[in-house]
C-alpha cells in the first residue's frame, strides 16, 4: 500500500489518517530524527566537501547516500519519492527563475591543456618572431626528402671509433656481441635513405624504442626531468660537434645513475638498465636473432639515430643559431608551459563560472592551488587521480557562483554505466564527474572529458552520464554541463574515427545541444597541428606545404547542455589567449601553449 498525500475536499482540509497511516509516518519522522542527529554529530555526510577538493568522497560514499534515500523511499512508498522529485523539481525551477530574473548568466569554459610535450620541434608552431624556424625546419624537410649528397654512410657520422668504444661499454655490462650487425650491416648505410627512413627499422621499434624510454626521465626528488643528449628533447647541453655528444651521450647512458620511482619502489640504477627487450610476440617484424641483442641493439640503433640528428642540424645550421632557437622554444613551449597555461586562466578566464580542463597533471592542479586561481576557485580533481600517465580531467568552479563547493564525485556512477559488455578506450584520469549546487540552489552535474585519440569512447561516454543521472532518484532534477575534448573529425575514417556530425546527431538524442548548436559546423576547427620531420615517427610527419590538409586540423572541442534549460548567449574559440582564434594558424604558439583551443560559451535560462 502507498502513502498518500494529504487531500482537499470540497475545500475543506481533511487531516484524518488511518492508524496505520499515522503509526508509519510517525516511524519516518522517528529514523529521519535519528539520521539528522547522527548527521549532526558527525559534522555531515559530507561535511568535507567546502575544502578544496572532494578526493576523500569517494564512490562509495556516493553510493552510500543513495542507499539511504533509496531506504526511505522504500518505507515510504513511491508517492512519498515522487513527492519529494516534486519538490526538488520546484526547487530546481524556482532558482532558474530567480537566475532568469537577475538576468545571471553562466559562463563556462573549456580546454584541453595538453600533456607536456618533451620534443620542442615535434609539432609545427606559429613562430613569427624569429625566421630562422621556419628556414631550418624547410631545410630539415628538404634535407630527409631530398638529401642527395648528404645521404652519406653512416660510419662517417657515427663513425668506427665510436662504435668500438660503445662495443666495449656494452660487452662490460654482459651484453652479447652485435659486431657483426655492425661491420655487415648498419655501419654501410646511408643515413637517410637506408637508416631514418628504413620501415622496417621503425617497425622493429630499433630506433623509437630507446628514445620513447630514455628521452626524458623523471627522477625522484627533482622537478626537472634528466634529459638524454639529443636534438629532440629539453637537453640543454652542448652540441656543436659530434665527439662533444659522443661524450655526453656514452656517460648519460653508462655512468649516470638515476633514482626514479616503478611501482611504488624507489630504485638507483645506470639508464642503459632502464631499456627493455624487444620481443617478436608484440614486434613481429624482428627476427629472433635480433631479440636474442635487442638491448644491444637498439642501444646501437638509438646512437646511431641521435648521431644522425646532431650531424643534421650542425651541417643545415650553425650551432650557435639552432641551439638559441632550441633554448627559446624549450623555455616558452615546454618549462614555461605550466606558467603560461595557469596565466591564461587566471587573467583571462579567472571569471568564468565553470572550468573544465583535460589532461591535466598532479603538478598543475598543485601549482593552480598555490596562485589566485585557488581563491577563487574550488578546484576539483578525480578522487582516484592518474599518476602514471599523469593526465586528468578537472574542473575549476567559481567559489562566488558555487559557495558550498562539490557536493559529490560521481565519476564511478558513469564508468559503471556503460553498456554491459561494452569495450570503451578510456583511461584512468580521463572522466570526472561531479554534482554541485549554485547560489540559487540548482543542482548541477558538471562533467569533463578527454577522448580517446579517434573519438570512439566520447558517444559511450555521454550515454553513461545520461544514464548514471536517469538511474538514481537523487539525480533526476540536476542541470547538465558536459566539457569535452571530444576528438571528433571532420573527414572521420568510417568505423575507425567519429564524425562530428554524428557525434552531433546523438548529442541531440538525448535532448542536449551544444554551445555550437545542434548541428556543429564540421569546419569549425578547434585544433591545428602537424607533425614535423624532427621526431622518430617521419611516416607521419607533415611537410610544410600540407599542414594544412595532412594535419591534425578538426572540430573536437564541445560544451552540451539540455536545450530546455539553457540557451547560448554568445560563444568563442581562442587560440591566442586573448579570446580570438586565429583561423589558419598552426598552434601551439610561443604564447599559446596547447595545442586545442580555448572553448567559452556563455548561457541563460531558456524560460
Amino acid at each position: 500500500m502507498h502513502q498518500r498525500r494529504p487531500y482537499y475536499r470540497g475545500g475543506t482540509y481533511s487531516s484524518s489518517l488511518p492508524a496505520s497511516y499515522r503509526n508509519k509516518a510517525l516511524f519516518i519522522v522517528g529514523v529521519t530524527v535519528l539520521y539528522t542527529a547522527w548527521l549532526h554529530q558527525k559534522g555531515g555526510l559530507f561535511r568535507d566537501a567546502r575544502k578544496r577538493t572532494i578526493h576523500h568522497i569517494t564512490n562509495s560514499q556516493y553510493l552510500f547516500l543513495s542507499d539511504i534515500k533509496q531506504k526511505q523511499h522504500n518505507i515510504a512508498g513511491g508517492a512519498g519519492q515522487f513527492l519529494n522529485n516534486s519538490q526538488q523539481q520546484s526547487t530546481t525551477m524556482s532558482g532558474l527563475q530567480a537566475m532568469k530574473s537577475s538576468s545571471r548568466t553562466l559562463s563556462i569554459a573549456t580546454w584541453n591543456i595538453a600533456a607536456i610535450n618533451n620534443n620542442p620541434f615535434e609539432y609545427w608552431i606559429t613562430y613569427d618572431e624569429n625566421p630562422e624556424y621556419e628556414k631550418i625546419m624547410s631545410n630539415i624537410e628538404d634535407f630527409l626528402e631530398r638529401p642527395g649528397e648528404k645521404d652519406v654512410a653512416v660510419s662517417s657520422v657515427f663513425t668506427q671509433d665510436m662504435f668500438g668504444r660503445l662495443q666495449q661499454r656494452m660487452n662490460d655490462v654482459g651484453w652479447d656481441s652485435i659486431q657483426n650487425y655492425w661491420d655487415n650491416d648498419f655501419k654501410n648505410r646511408k643515413i637517410v635513405s637506408e637508416f631514418m627512413k628504413d620501415p622496417l627499422l621503425g617497425s622493429k621499434r630499433l630506433a623509437s624504442m630507446p628514445d620513447r624510454i630514455t628521452n626524458t626521465i623523471n627522477v625522484v626528488n627533482s622537478e626537472e626531468p634528466v634529459c638524454r643528449p639529443t636534438v629532440i628533447n629539453m637537453y640543454d647541453g652542448d652540441l656543436s660537434t659530434l665527439d662533444i655528444w659522443w661524450g655526453a651521450w656514452e656517460k648519460f647512458m653508462f655512468d649516470t645513475p638515476l633514482t626514479i620511482s616503478n611501482k611504488g619502489e624507489t630504485v638507483t640504477n645506470p639508464v642503459y638498465k632502464l631499456l627493455q627487450p624487444i620481443k617478436k610476440a608484440k614486434y613481429p617484424d624482428i627476427t629472433e636473432e635480433e631479440e636474442k641483442v635487442s638491448l644491444p641493439l637498439q642501444t646501437m640503433c638509438g646512437a646511431i639515430f641521435d648521431a644522425i640528428l646532431v650531424h643534421m642540424m650542425n651541417t643545415l645550421s650553425e650551432p650557435e643559431v639552432w641551439q638559441s632557437l632550441k633554448k627559446t622554444m624549450v623555455e616558452n613551449l615546454n618549462k614555461k608551459k605550466v606558467p603560461h597555461t595557469l596565466d591564461i586562466l587566471e587573467k583571462v578566464y579567472g571569471t568564468s563560472d565553470i572550468v573544465t580542463l583535460q589532461e591535466v597533471s598532479a603538478s598543475f592542479i598543485d601549482q593552480a592551488r598555490k596562485r589566485e586561481l585557488g581563491q577563487k576557485f574550488w578546484i576539483v580533481a578525480p578522487g582516484d587521480l592518474d599518476a602514471v600517465r599523469d593526465q586528468n580531467s578537472v574542473i575549476f568552479l567559481s567559489k562566488a557562483t558555487f559557495p558550498s563547493g562539490p557536493t559529490a564525485e560521481i565519476t564511478h556512477l558513469v564508468e559503471g554505466s556503460f553498456e554491459e559488455g561494452a569495450k570503451v578506450p578510456i583511461a584512468k584520469g580521463d572522466i570526472l564527474a561531479i554534482t554541485a549546487t549554485d547560489l540559487d540552489g540548482i543542482p548541477f552535474v558538471i562533467a569533463s572529458f578527454h577522448g580517446d585519440t579517434n573519438g570512439l569512447a566520447t558517444k559511450p561516454v555521454l550515454s553513461a552520464i545520461i544514464k548514471a543521472m536517469n538511474s538514481d532518484a537523487t539525480l533526476a532534477t540536476h542541470k547538465l554541463l558536459f566539457g569535452l575534448d571530444a576528438n571528433t573529425y571532420e573527414k572521420a575514417k568510417p568505423g575507425k574515427q567519429q564524425d562530428v556530425l554524428e557525434w552531433g546527431k546523438h548529442y541531440v538524442s538525448y535532448g542536449l545541444t551544444s554551445c555550437w548548436g545542434d548541428v556543429p559546423n564540421p569546419s569549425n576547427y578547434t585544433t591545428f597541428n602537424s607533425r614535423t620531420y624532427l621526431q622518430p615517427q617521419l611516416n607521419k610527419a607533415c611537410k610544410k606545404s600540407d599542414k594544412r590538409s595532412n594535419g591534425d586540423v578538426n572540430p573536437k572541442d564541445f560544451i552540451l547542455f539540455n536545450k530546455n534549460d539553457f540557451k547560448v548567449k554568445s560563444t568563442w574559440k581562442d587560440n591566442t589567449g586573448e579570446k580570438r582564434y586565429v583561423e589558419d594558424m598552426a598552434f601551439p604558439t610561443l604564447n599559446f601553449p596547447s595545442d586545442h583551443g580555448i572553448l567559452a560559451t556563455v548561457v541563460e535560462p531558456n524560460l
